[in-house]
């Protein structure tokens, strides 16, 4: 089975081809073309994602993007000078894209010139996410499964990063092979972005529910605001972790800055990082100046508490559920020390640990392929009968 993927949630454009078979060790899973559009910089100076800039910027790079990654995956058939291209509903088409002009323009062009690829089904994340960005992804979705013919399967983000990092990368000399693991169940996820921070108990395949939350800022969230308090560039998630590393390299062990470790002893399973972050606002607030050293202390320190509440909050959650094993994703994870720390409290508690690779961690259209593959396994049927939903939930 061949799927095309496409994430468009937040600032991220990914469109990704997959291959999958049986085998009597299980499905593997060949990635055949992975092509990812990163709009950080363009953000950088708004200090955080401006909506209908990434909204833009996926129309626009949609496209190209689809047609780099059939390239890519040797599925690209150009028609001949005098060939037509048959059974491509346009007036259809246009209907779907009727807010996306751009897009349409630069979709019949493709449609117009190629042969319809070899592909099985469309998987797109239709939820949780920016709905401006959502919806561009959604209607492209439709569109190409109106002019192939093709089933489309909306795709949870957040099931997304769970299901990556069942993938166990296989050494090939070629093309990228993973092999999908069986999970242990009941398993548990620890999901940290930039918009959640959520715990799941995953009592068995495809069956959520989610037993802790943020009650105000997501983990993610809370590294961009202190990074943006310290004078560091967006995405600050990526600058705190290597402004921690360098206080860590200097071997310094008396520290000048404590900050709290929010709920770390709550009886429920919730998180909260907006005081957090605030104790950091007032700490550099009182500071006559801040140095380099400074911002790699409090860095630091900052880190530190993100890495206990967590960890705290997990194990007392693999300890009330009888956990077999505990998966980790989303972009937060792509943080060496927090992968760390996590793996650590694995081994402590004798569980398996999933973990996807530090190129899958954060969004990305592979995830949404294996996904949309799962559900389909598992019985999910095609519609095009579904909207965008930022807050959509698992």
């Amino acid at each position: 089975m061949i799927i095309l993927g496409i994430e468009t949630s937040c600032d991220e454009t990914g469109v990704c081809l997959i291959e999958t078979k049986e085998t009597e060790k299980g499905t593997i899973l060949t990635v055949l073309g992975n092509q990812l559009y990163s709009q950080a910089s363009l953000h950088e100076k708004y200090g955080g994602v401006f909506p209908m800039m990434a909204k833009r910027e996926h129309a626009k790079n949609l496209v190209p993007l689809l047609e780099a990654c059939l390239k890519e995956a040797s599925l690209f058939s150009p028609l001949s000078s005098d060939e037509e291209r048959a059974g491509v509903r346009l007036s259809e088409i246009e209907t779907i894209l009727i807010r996306e002009g751009e897009l349409f323009v630069e979709l019949k062009k493709l449609l117009e010139t190629i042969e319809k690829p070899e592909i099985d089904a469309i998987a797109v994340t239709n939820g949780p996410g920016l709905e401006p960005s959502l919806w561009v992804g959604v209607t492209f979705a439709k569109a190409l499964s109106e002019a192939w013919s093709i089933p489309v399967i909306p795709t949870n983000h957040m099931e997304g990063h769970i299901v990556v990092a069942s993938l166990d990368k296989l050494n090939t000399e070629k093309l990228p092979k993973f092999l999908i693991k069986e999970t242990k169940y009941p398993a548990l996820a620890l999901l940290i972005s930039g918009g959640h921070t959520q715990l799941v108990h995953i009592k068995e395949k495809m069956n959520y529910e989610i037993i802790g939350n943020t009650c105000d800022d997501a983990v993610g969230e809370a590294y961009d605001k202190v990074a943006r308090i310290l004078g560091l560039p967006y995405p600050g998630g990526p600058q705190i972790s290597k402004y921690a590393d360098q206080w860590k390299e200097k071997g310094n062990k008396v520290q000048t800055f404590k900050f709290p470790r929010p709920m770390l002893h709550s009886k429920n399973l919730n998180f909260s990082f907006s005081g957090l972050k605030t104790s950091v606002l007032y700490t550099v607030k009182e500071l006559k100046e801040i140095t380099e050293e400074i911002k790699q202390e409090i860095a630091f320190e900052f880190q530190n508490a993100v890495i206990d509440v967590l960890v705290n909050k997990t194990k007392k959650a693999i300890i009330n559920h009888s956990i077999q094993t505990l998966i980790v994703g989303g972009g937060v994870i792509a943080n060496k020390d927090i992968r760390l720390a996590l793996n650590d409290l694995a081994n402590e508690m004798n569980v398996d640990f999933l973990v996807p690779e530090i190129s899958a961690s954060t969004d990305n259209a592979l995830m949404i392929t294996v996904a949309g593959y799962m559900n389909i396994k598992a019985g999910q049927k095609s519609t095009n009968d579904f909207i965008a939903s930022g807050n959509l939930s698992l």
